[in-house]
């Protein structure tokens, strides 16, 4: 008996009778499962977002909020007219916000800046702590001083080994004993790591192997954090401004691409070929 010739898309079981609904309950399956990711897509970031935040909050409130007085906590109150203590989320963060502005305010003054410099003088006189309130203070005032850039470039640099390359960022230029000690012109450059871009490493690069990137700086993180996840799309070709000094930064975007990336040759004009030469006529002899 010749085989019957089965129709594509139908479905049969063990005896060979066709499954009806087989189609239709795939199809049915593929959409739940693209919703259900699409819904993934969509609430996963808003919970990881809220569950940062009320960390943040719980975090700043279990510290803060034990510090108010009584007669000045809101919950005080709510407990007297409400008969519960309910606790407000937030409290301990505007209480933070608040005390930092009024401190800011008032170190503003001769009296605030007077207070800060007796207070910093005692700092000084402690061994240990005099270096660390020192660091800690410099890096807070590069970062946080009215519109600083800390990073200024984004760059590939080869790392760890060549023909293998990484992003960067350009913090400054190369200044000081390290300058005077390195040959070339070198800029400060700050390699990330995944996925926690706060930590990493300094690395003194001279300018002639940063391959200098189009991308915002603000790409580039997201793409470090990522672990290359989320690429940014490739925008028209513009030079960024410059926070670099002048010098430094022509020579940053006017360098070779980097060791080992060709660079594109140069068109060579073609020429019209030109006529043969004709060959010298021995000489006649008489």
């Amino acid at each position: 008996m010749a085989k019957e010739k089965e129709e594509p898309g139908v479905v049969h079981d063990a005896h060979g009778n066709v499954i009806i609904g087989a189609k239709v309950k795939f199809s049915l399956m593929g959409r739940l499962r693209g919703y259900f990711l699409a819904g993934v897509l969509v609430t996963a970031p808003l919970a990881i977002t809220a569950a940062v935040a009320w960390w943040l909050i719980d975090l700043v409130d279990s510290h803060i909020v034990p510090l108010i007085p009584a007669q000045f906590n809101p919950d005080t109150y709510m407990k007297e007219v409400v008969g519960l203590e309910i606790g407000l989320p937030g409290l301990g963060l505007i209480v933070l916000f608040v005390g930092i502005t009024l401190i800011g305010a008032l170190t503003a003054g001769l009296v605030g800046r007077w207070i800060v410099r007796f207070w910093e003088s005692l700092l000084n006189r402690m061994p240990v702590i005099r270096s660390v309130y020192a660091a800690v203070k410099q890096i807070l005032e590069t970062v946080l001083k009215q519109q600083s850039n800390a990073f200024q470039q984004a760059v590939l640099i080869e790392y760890p080994r060549r023909g293998l390359w990484a992003i960067a960022f350009v913090t400054s230029d190369t200044k000081g004993e390290v300058e005077m000690r390195t040959p070339g012109d070198h800029v400060n450059v700050f390699l990330p790591t995944t996925p926690n871009p706060t930590s990493g490493f300094l690395l003194f690069v001279p300018v002639t192997d940063l391959v200098p990137l189009d991308m915002k700086v603000e790409d580039a993180v997201k793409m470090v954090i990522s672990g290359g996840i989320v690429t940014p799309e490739m925008r028209a070709s513009s030079l960024p401004k410059k926070t670099l000094s002048d010098d430094t930064w022509d020579k940053v975007h006017h360098a070779p691409i980097g060791p080992g990336v060709k660079q594109p040759e140069k068109p060579t004009e073609l020429k019209e070929p030109s006529e043969p030469e004709e060959p010298p006529q021995p000489e006649k002899t008489v």
